[in-house]
C-alpha cells in the first residue's frame, strides 16, 4: 500500500494504522490529533483503507479544534461524574475562546470549579485512551436510559441508521458526533473559569495553541445568549428531540408564532430606546447571514409605529469600484476590508442628511463591479433617524466626523441555544452557514460547494473586522429563530449529502449533514406559516421587504 504526505511517500503493509503511517511519513508530531484521507477523517488507531494522501490534522485547523473540543468535553464530563455522580451537565454555547457549561440545579462556587479543573488535569495525566466501538442503536438507547440521560435517549430515537459509534474512556461511554483524539493526554491545554454559577472551559489559543485562550469578558454578548436560553425555556425547546416532539404533536404553528412575537417584542424595545434617547444615526452591524437587512427593515417599521419616518442605507452601496481596490499578494480582493468602502463619501452624506440637505446616495452595481450612474436622492426630515446597515457598522473608522451624540449602535447575530442533546451543542457558525448556503443558492446562483469553499475566508474577515467591535454596541439583537433548522434542512440536506468525498468542502458538508440527521422534517405546507416579514424569509425567499 502506497501512502504519501506532500513529497514524501511510503510503502506500508495492509492493516497499517494511521499513527504508524504518519510515523513512516515523518508527520507524527505530538500536535497531530487525526488525519484525513480521501475526504474522510481517520482516528489515529484506525487502519488506513488504501493508497492515497494522508494529511495530518492539528489544532491549527478547524477540524482539529473540533476534535480537541470534543475530547476535552469528554474529560470534563468524566471529571463531573467522578466528583458529582449523577449530576446533569449542559454544554451551552461558545464564550470568548471557550465553551460555557452549566450544571442544571447547581450553582458552582469558585472552589468547586477549581476542584473540577484539578480532576480534569488528573485525567489528562492518566492519558486514558478513547476507545471506539460500534453499537446497535437500541443498545445505545438502553445504555443511556439506564445512565439517566433521557436527552440522548430521545435523540437516538431520531437516528436514521441502525448502528451508532460509542466511545469509552475511564469507564464512561459517550458520543460526540465526530472523531476523537487518541487519548486524554492530547488535551492538556485548557482552563476552567467560574461564570455565573457555571464555568467557561477555555480551549487553546488559536495563534498559540500551547496556552489556553485569554478570557475576555463580553457581557453584552453573553447577555443576549442568556436571553436566547430564556426564549428556549419559554418555548419549551432546548434540544433537537424537543423540536421533533413538537412537530409530531402538531404544535409547530404555535411555536412559529411565539418565536416571531418574541423577536418583534425585542425589536420594539430597541426602537423605544432609540426614540427615548433621540438618536438619529443607527448603525446596524453583524456577521454574514445574521439577517441585517431584514432587521433594519423591521426596526424601521417599529420606528414608524413611534411616529418617525426613518431612511435606510446599505453600506454595500458605498463600495469603491472594484477596479480601484488594491489586490492581495495572491491577486484576490479582501472585500471584507473596511477600506473597500468610500468612507469619506459616506461620512459626508450622513452629516449632510442630518443637517437637512438633499444628497444622492450611491447604488452599487454588483454584476458590473462598479457604482451605478445614478443613485437615490434623499432628504431627511427634521429630527428623523437614518438606519445604516452593513458588516462594518460598528467600526469606529466608519463614524469619524459624525456627531457621537447622534449615534446608536446595534449588533445582530444568530445565536442559537438549540442543542442536539445536553452535551452536544449546535454551533452558531454552523447555523449561519446553513442560512448562507440556502440564500446563495436561492438568490446568488451559487452552489452549496461554492459557499462552503468561500466560508473560511468569510469567517476570517468576521474575526478581523466584525467581532472585535461587538461589545461597543448599545444593544444586541439575536436573530435566531428556534424553528428555522427544519426549514433550512428542506433546502440543503439532499444537496449536502450529494457532495462527493473528493471535494475540498466535503468535511464541512458532512459536519452539517450530521447535525441535520437529527433535525425533524416538516411538510412544505408549513412554509405558509412563516410570516412574509420574518427574518427567515431573507434566506428562503418570500419576504415582502424585497418589494420595498
Amino acid at each position: 500500500m502506497l501512502i504519501s504526505h506532500g513529497c514524501v511517500q511510503c510503502h506500508v503493509p495492509e492493516q497499517t494504522t494511521v499513527a504508524e503511517g504518519l510515523r513512516c511519513l515523518g508527520a507524527d508530531t505530538p500536535q497531530v490529533l487525526a488525519a484525513i484521507r480521501g475526504g474522510q477523517v481517520l482516528e489515529m488507531h484506525e487502519t488506513i483503507p488504501g493508497d492515497g494522501e494522508l494529511t495530518p490534522i492539528t489544532i491549527a485547523q478547524e477540524e482539529g479544534r473540533r476534535i480537541y473540543e470534543r475530547s476535552l468535553r469528554f474529560v470534563m464530563l468524566l471529571a463531573v461524574r467522578r466528583k458529582m455522580p449523577g449530576q446533569r451537565v449542559r454544554v451551552e454555547h461558545s464564550a470568548a475562546g471557550g465553551v460555557l457549561v452549566r450544571l442544571p440545579g447547581v450553582t458552582l462556587s469558585a472552589e468547586q470549579v477549581d476542584d473540577l479543573e484539578q480532576e480534569m488535569r488528573r485525567i489528562t495525566e492518566e492519558n486514558l485512551p478513547f476507545v471506539k466501538e460500534q453499537w446497535p442503536v437500541k443498545d445505545a438507547i438502553n445504555y443511556f436510559d439506564r445512565d439517566g440521560q433521557p436527552d440522548k435517549v430521545a435523540l437516538l430515537k431520531l437516528r436514521p441508521f441502525k448502528h451508532f459509534e460509542m466511545y469509552e474512556c475511564g469507564g464512561m461511554w459517550e458520543y460526540f458526533y465526530g472523531a476523537m483524539a487518541p487519548s486524554t493526554g492530547y488535551v492538556k491545554v485548557f482552563d476552567l473559569l467560574p461564570h455565573d454559577g457555571g464555568f467557561v472551559m477555555q480551549l487553546p489559543d488559536k495563534t498559540a495553541p500551547g496556552i489556553p485562550a485569554y478570557y475576555r469578558d463580553y457581557p453584552k454578548h453573553l447577555s443576549v445568549f442568556a436571553e436566547s436560553v430564556r426564549w428556549c425555556s419559554i418555548l419549551g425547546v432546548r434540544n433537537a428531540a424537543d423540536l421533533a416532539e413538537l412537530v409530531d404533536q402538531g404544535d409547530l404553528r404555535t411555536f412559529i408564532r411565539v418565536n416571531e412575537a418574541l423577536q418583534e417584542k425585542a425589536l420594539a424595545g430597541i426602537a423605544d430606546e432609540i426614540a427615548r434617547k433621540k438618536k438619529r444615526v443607527i448603525f446596524l452591524a453583524g456577521p454574514s447571514s445574521s439577517g441585517k437587512t431584514t432587521t433594519a427593515a423591521r426596526l424601521a417599521i417599529q420606528l414608524r409605529v413611534l411616529g418617525y419616518h426613518p431612511a435606510r442605507l446599505s453600506l454595500d452601496n458605498y463600495y469603491r469600484n472594484l477596479r480601484d481596490i488594491p489586490k492581495e499578494a495572491d491577486g484576490s480582493m479582501d472585500l471584507e476590508n473596511i477600506q473597500t468602502l468610500d468612507l469619506p463619501l459616506l461620512q459626508q452624506q450622513i452629516c449632510a442628511l442630518l443637517q437637512g440637505e438633499t444628497v444622492e446616495t450611491p447604488t452599487f452595481d454588483f454584476p458590473a463591479g462598479e457604482r451605478a450612474a445614478h443613485g437615490v436622492v434623499r432628504t431627511l426630515g427634521q429630527g428623523e433617524p437614518i438606519i445604516i446597515e452593513g458588516i462594518h457598522g460598528l467600526n469606529p473608522m466608519l463614524t469619524e466626523g459624525i456627531p457621537e451624540q447622534e449615534i446608536y449602535r446595534v449588533f445582530v447575530s444568530a445565536l442559537t441555544c438549540l442543542n442536539l442533546d445536553d452535551h452536544n451543542r449546535i454551533r452558531t457558525t454552523d447555523a449561519r452557514l446553513l442560512r448562507r448556503i440556502v440564500r446563495d443558492a436561492q438568490f446568488r446562483g451559487m452552489s452549496p460547494m461554492a459557499t462552503l469553499n468561500m466560508w473560511p475566508s468569510v469567517r476570517r474577515g468576521e474575526d478581523r473586522w466584525i467581532f472585535p467591535y461587538q461589545e461597543t454596541a448599545d444593544r444586541m439583537f439575536n436573530t435566531t429563530l428556534h424553528y428555522e433548522l427544519p426549514f433550512l434542512k428542506m433546502w440543503v440536506y439532499d444537496q449536502l449529502k450529494a457532495i462527493p468525498s473528493t471535494e475540498a468542502c466535503y468535511l464541512p458538508a458532512r459536519r452539517l449533514v450530521k447535525v441535520l440527521h437529527y433535525i425533524p422534517n416538516v411538510s412544505k405546507d408549513m412554509l405558509d406559516e412563516i410570516p412574509p416579514t420574518s427574518l427567515l424569509r431573507e434566506f428562503i425567499g418570500g419576504s415582502t421587504f424585497d418589494k420595498d
